[in-house]
């Protein structure tokens, strides 16, 4: 029966009109998205109300969750890009296997995560860009997301699994039951309990809890199963995982580690500073989820449609995706543009932050039509399996040139200089981005040109 339901998915994904196709799946992955950059945003909008050095904190904070992330998103792209060409090989086995290795390998990383973080706890504040000030509200936030941890990474990895297989309606249901729930806890652990930024954290751990909850479920019933006895430790898997995965740890991990340097350096202007930067990453990051969701329905019709041979289809679904994801990019950016002054005192009403914040947002609206084109090349390059290229394209914009960018525009032009510093990696990455392109499509022109599968 399991095996008659995979023929029946692969069916619909290899000859389902494309654009529908890709529509039906990405609309569940733009909400999920949606709602968890929103649960985000939440954070900065409650504690934004406690001062400024608190919302700064948030944004410290932010690096571990997305280090947080960028493991989840290791073993769940990982994993997840080797189900979707399984399937469309029709290898069942390896993708019910693959599942389970996946999975619980991610739980044992969690674990370990916790337990190191939670012991170098201060040390990781102050390395994160914290100020004595900003030091207390960093440390209370981060010990709730480190005990977290586990259940955070686990629906990562199950959400992505889901996605990969086409079942992306049902990742939903765990990812917005969570998101929903952690608004709605913020202002009562915030407020209703007096626990300022720490109840932002509680109420962000309890909701990943629940939301891992739902998404073990429905990966159990809906999905391929996560059977452990069909856990191996076999090197085979690990370096598929490897293969698939490494472009998301890089491109999270490294902006991550980009977000560090952007802190470390806005933190020796001022709290301001920091607060500013970390309010529009939130923003931006939630405009950028939109396309993310969007590359997400595109990601499991590339996938298998690469494994079943029908290279034609994943050009086809690629250039739908890029086309129409660059109109609705243009609209954030020029609703963003215009409209940052009265943006950025929404998540904190000082003038400082705001003429700071305004400045930032501005010169990153200019360049974000065209991350559209970048994110779905790395997208594509990733699930195909190209990895070298994806990591490549993934290392481009958040670490590569945004990190030299970072000090040098600061050191030739102080202030002014850091808050164009995205703008000015985001023009390289595009650069760089174009021929790798063109060479990924070449490469399935030719292929598509021999004897079909």
């Amino acid at each position: 029966m399991a095996n008659t339901n995979l023929d029946s998915q692969f069916k619909k994904m290899t000859e389902s009109k494309i654009e529908p196709l890709i529509l039906k799946l990405a609309v569940p992955s733009i909400i999920s998205m949606l709602v968890s950059s929103l649960y985000n945003m939440a954070d900065t909008f409650f504690v934004g109300q406690v001062g400024t050095s608190a919302t700064a904190a948030v944004g410290v904070s932010f690096t571990l969750m997305a280090m947080i992330q960028a493991v989840g998103f290791f073993f769940g792209h990982g994993s997840g890009n080797f189900i979707s060409r399984s399937m469309g090989n029709k290898e069942y086995d390896k993708a019910y296997t693959m599942a389970s290795v996946g999975f619980y390998s991610s739980l044992a990383v969690g674990v370990l995560i916790t337990v190191l973080g939670l012991i170098f706890l201060e040390p990781m504040a102050y390395f994160m860009g914290s100020t004595e000030t900003i030091f207390p509200h960093a440390c209370d936030y981060m010990k709730y997301i480190l005990l977290a941890a586990p259940f955070m990474i686990g629906s990562f990895v199950l959400n992505n699994q889901l996605r990969f297989q086409g079942r992306a309606m049902y990742s939903m249901i765990g990812i917005t039951a969570g998101g929903i729930l952690n608004i709605v806890l913020d202002p009562i652990f915030i407020f209703g309990f007096d626990m300022g930024v720490g109840g932002a954290a509680v109420a962000t751990m309890l909701s990943q809890m629940v939301s891992f909850g739902i998404l073990v479920v429905m990966a159990t019933k809906k999905g391929i199963s996560l059977n452990p006895r069909m856990f191996v430790l076999k090197g085979y898997y690990y370096k598929e995982m490897f293969r698939g995965g490494i472009p998301s740890l890089a491109r999270q991990g490294c902006g991550s580690i980009s977000t560090l340097c952007l802190n470390n350096v806005a933190a020796g202007y001022n709290d301001a500073a920091v607060a500013a930067v970390s309010i529009v990453s939130k923003l931006m990051l939630f405009a950028a989820s939109a396309l993310i969701g969007y590359g997400q329905g595109f990601q499991p019709v590339c996938g298998i449609n690469y494994g079943a041979g029908r290279y034609d289809r994943v050009k086809k679904a690629y250039w739908f995706c890029v086309k129409t994801s660059t109109v609705v990019q243009i609209l954030f950016a020029l609703t963003g543009f215009i409209f940052a002054p009265q943006i950025i005192p929404l998540f904190r009403d000082d003038p400082e932050v705001i003429r700071i914040g305004s400045s930032v947002l501005r010169w990153q609206c200019l360049t974000f039509p065209f991350s559209g084109f970048n994110i779905l090349s790395n997208m594509m390059a990733q699930t195909i399996g190209k990895a070298v290229k994806a990591t490549l394209l993934a290392l481009s914009r958040q670490f590569l040139f945004f990190v030299p960018s970072i000090f040098i525009l600061n050191g030739l032009f102080g202030l002014d200089g850091l808050v164009a510093a995205q703008t000015s990696a985001d023009i390289c990455a595009l650069i760089l981005c174009i021929p790798i392109t063109i060479s990924l499509l070449k490469e399935m022109k030719k292929a598509g040109a021999g004897p079909h599968r």
